[in-house]
């Protein structure tokens, strides 16, 4: 079967690609489809917001769909940047960074607990097909760390791995990240017998 990965974030597009490895399923991109348009992620939650981009593709390419959100949550900022994450204090991760360190400073903070949360949904037509969540619990490193990784990685220090998780390989990340808990699943639901036969 064909499933259309609903990002444009190669980074994102090659973990899901590796833990997807060796299952019948052909990957596409939205490169394929450029002249789209995103939806504009309305949701309360990282789940909405998965599910409105799996149906929202899934509806304008005729294609069975994966879509997910994600996103950092901080225990210090009441759960900022959460489904703001991608447009949180700043253009660059660097910016958004140095926010995040002047409010936990300023609040007392540094340090506090926060996870990454992935909702992820695969939809096909107008029908959401399968959803699920991955999390990983972790605080914020007290300061940016590694060159691995993309987005909030560089300031996510997992303590069983004493590290960031931009400082630990592809591998290691896929490991325990929430994505990669969240890929998992789909990935065990894609291998159910017989599952979409019937569909593209």
């Amino acid at each position: 079967m064909r499933l259309l990965v609903a990002t444009t974030n190669l980074h994102k597009l090659s973990e899901i690609r590796a833990i997807l490895t060796g299952i019948d399923v052909e990957l596409q991109a939205l490169d394929e489809w450029p002249d789209l348009a995103a939806p504009e992620e309305t949701g309360a939650t990282f789940g909405d917001n998965a599910r409105e981009k799996a149906l929202c593709y899934a509806g304008t390419t005729g294609r069975t769909t994966v879509a997910d959100d994600s996103g950092l949550e901080i225990d210090g900022l009441q759960g900022e940047p959460g489904v703001h994450s991608a447009r949180f204090n700043g253009e660059t991760y660097p910016e958004k960074f140095q926010a995040i360190y002047a409010r936990l400073g300023e609040a007392g903070q540094l340090g506090c607990p926060a996870r990454f949360v992935c909702a992820l949904a695969v939809a096909r037509g107008t029908e959401v097909l399968f959803e699920t969540q991955g999390t990983v619990e972790g605080r914020i490193a007290e300061a940016p760390a590694g060159e691995a990784g993309f987005g909030y990685d560089p300031i996510f220090f997992y303590p069983p791995y004493g590290k960031t998780l931009a400082e630990v390989s592809r591998e290691e990340k896929a490991a325990v990240s929430h994505r990669g808990r969240a890929v998992r699943q789909l990935r065990e639901w894609l291998e159910t017998p017989n599952l979409l036969q019937s569909g593209q």
